[in-house]
């Protein structure tokens, strides 16, 4: 059934006994029925900062650090110069669920999208409209008894008619055969095991179509542990997603058996530590098909690790692909090898992927006397620039867990590449890290990519800079905005998941500006409105929709007033 819109601009000012508070948030609720009977709601608390004229925006998708408190969505004043730059204009409370665990939002918002975020642990997936930011209104909801065939949601892209594909990492609702929207089954080990799917959600959240990511006839079972074993064992378990319309590509990587990897206490298997990416041939979008699955190799660095799980290749997090005609390129990072991977042909029956940049580099980067490697590192969010120059990728950091103190050389960080001669190559990219001191220095080929900059994220939570977002807007001097190919900013957010080893993060979402070179600082404007010091903290007392304390904010995304977006 899908989802039945209901009333919505229940406005209300909030009271202070007397009457209307000037500084009091202004609330309005929209609300929507979902498939499961249920009602949710999403209330707008727009305070003082979210008044004058349309702006760009910051949106950050978070959770109370303390439950029983509501998930919100904030909206942050994100236009450089205003008086409000910094400054919470809004939170936008969910109900009536909690304990979602707000994780990833879509990687980039263009004029005319959907909102798309997803409450990881509630296997529900929430859509809002953005028509009239600040404020935000929800218009669909996609819940567990709308995936049968796949749990945990957590990686989203929207394509040109405004729905969206999400990466569903964990198996199926319930253990044995579930029936895809195709006709096909698969065998799954239950929700938070194997296999995952792929799911396309429509602009009301109804479920479009539920696509296999697991093979038919399984695959290597030394490669892909599952707990409990699969009849037809299956390393699919996909969380980073990338898309090329225009060749019919989609592009997903697999992170790990997650209820038996995510905890503290669960013992480090290596199996379980996924090597695999799969291409889907999205021709027809509501029935994408597998056509490929190939494996990350080790590099230079693994030969010499004595715990294999931190070996380059285990744990592919993230992948982004290339975006412009004649580029067909994609990269793929591995959060717990630390290490970028590439192939140049991703439309290749079989791609082959080599790895092109160790993150120990950037580590020697900043201090070429650390010891500190790429192993175990959480090597996270990867994105290559709209214009094609640059792969920005962050790094949480390695954290205790590990073995490793922690001490100014374990930072997290974000660095850049610049990827113009490894693309232009072609094919014929020679570029390879096989060697113990290109791990260490960048590799020595002339096409590879080349380290710009490289920044340190300090955190001394076991956390680090987990997430992050492009700016892909430019305002013009009539004060309109429009999208643009050039990146002069990254956001990103300090934390990863609740109850997992160096997940914490000390709950800042900060800004970073980039010069044309692609060289990085830190942007001190965007400051906390409480602290006045530099990135917005979410560890506060009070927020716009009440004292719930301290926030865990994962997914962040650029918008932009619709008024203002030509």
């Amino acid at each position: 059934m899908m989802p039945f819109l209901l009333t919505v601009g229940l406005a209300t000012t909030l009271l202070n006994g007397t009457g209307a508070a000037a500084d009091s948030p202004v609330k309005t609720t929209s609300a929507i029925r979902g498939s499961d009977g249920v009602t949710y709601t999403a209330t707008n608390h727009l305070a003082k900062a979210a008044k004058g004229k349309g702006r760009e925006w910051l949106i950050a998708w978070a959770g109370p650090a303390q439950q029983p408190a509501p998930d919100f969505l904030t909206v942050i004043d994100a236009t450089p110069g205003s008086a409000t730059y910094g400054k919470v204009a809004n939170t936008v409370t969910v109900g009536p669920n909690k304990g979602n665990e707000p994780h990833h939002v879509q990687y980039a918002w263009h004029k005319g999208d959907r909102i798309y975020v997803g409450g990881i642990m509630a296997d529900t997936t929430f859509v809002f409209d953005a028509t009239a930011l600040p404020a935000l209104k929800i218009v669909g909801v996609n819940t567990a008894t709308d995936t049968p065939c796949g749990t945990l949601p957590d990686a989203y892209q929207v394509l040109s008619d405004g729905t969206a594909y999400a990466t569903y990492m964990g198996g199926p609702d319930v253990t044995g055969p579930c029936t895809y929207t195709n006709g096909e089954v698969r065998v799954g080990n239950g929700a938070g095991g194997s296999p995952g799917e792929i799911v396309h959600i429509g602009k009301d959240g109804r479920t479009l179509a539920e696509i296999p990511a697991a093979t038919e006839n399984g695959e290597n079972p030394q490669q892909c542990g599952n707990v409990p074993a699969l009849p037809a064992a299956s390393c699919a378990n996909p969380h980073g997603i990338a898309i090329r319309e225009d060749l019919n590509v989609m592009v997903a990587s697999d992170f790990a058996e997650a209820r038996n990897f995510m905890t503290p206490d669960s013992p480090l298997q290596e199996d379980l530590a996924r090597q695999t990416v799969r291409v889907f041939d999205i021709s027809d979008r509501n029935k994408p098909h597998l056509t490929s699955v190939s494996k990350v190799a080790d590099g230079p660095r693994g030969a010499l690790e004595t715990r294999p799980f931190f070996r380059e290749s285990r744990v592919v997090m993230e992948t982004a692909l290339t975006n412009l005609p004649g580029h067909k390129g994609a990269f793929v990072s591995s959060m717990a090898g630390g290490a970028v991977f590439y192939t140049p042909d991703i439309t290749a029956r079989a791609p082959r992927w080599r790895e092109v940049f160790d993150d120990t580099a950037a580590y020697r980067a900043l201090n070429p006397a650390s010891r500190v490697d790429g192993g175990g590192d959480n090597s996270s969010w990867l994105a290559v620039s709209p214009d094609d120059r640059f792969l920005f990728h962050t790094v949480m950091g390695q954290s205790t867990p590990y073995g490793q103190p922690l001490d100014k050389a374990t930072t997290g960080m974000m660095y850049v590449l610049d990827i113009q001669k490894l693309l232009a190559a072609g094919p014929g990219t020679k570029c390879s890290v096989d060697r113990l001191a290109e791990a260490y220095q960048g590799a020595f080929e002339r096409d590879c990519p080349s380290l710009v900059d490289t920044v340190p994220i300090r955190d001394t939570t076991d956390g680090g800079p987990h997430w992050g977002a492009m700016d892909n807007f430019k305002r013009a001097a009539d004060g309109t905005y429009r999208e643009t190919r050039s990146v002069r900013r990254i956001a990103v957010a300090n934390y990863f998941v609740a109850g997992s080893f160096g997940g914490g993060g000390d709950h800042r979402v900060c800004m970073f500006a980039l010069d044309p070179r692609g060289r990085v600082t830190l942007d001190r404007a965007f400051r906390d409105e409480r602290t006045h010091k530099p990135c917005v903290s979410f560890n506060r007392t009070s927020w716009p929709h009440g004292d719930y304390g301290d926030s865990q904010p994962h997914g962040v995304l650029f918008v932009v007033s619709d008024d203002v977006l030509r």
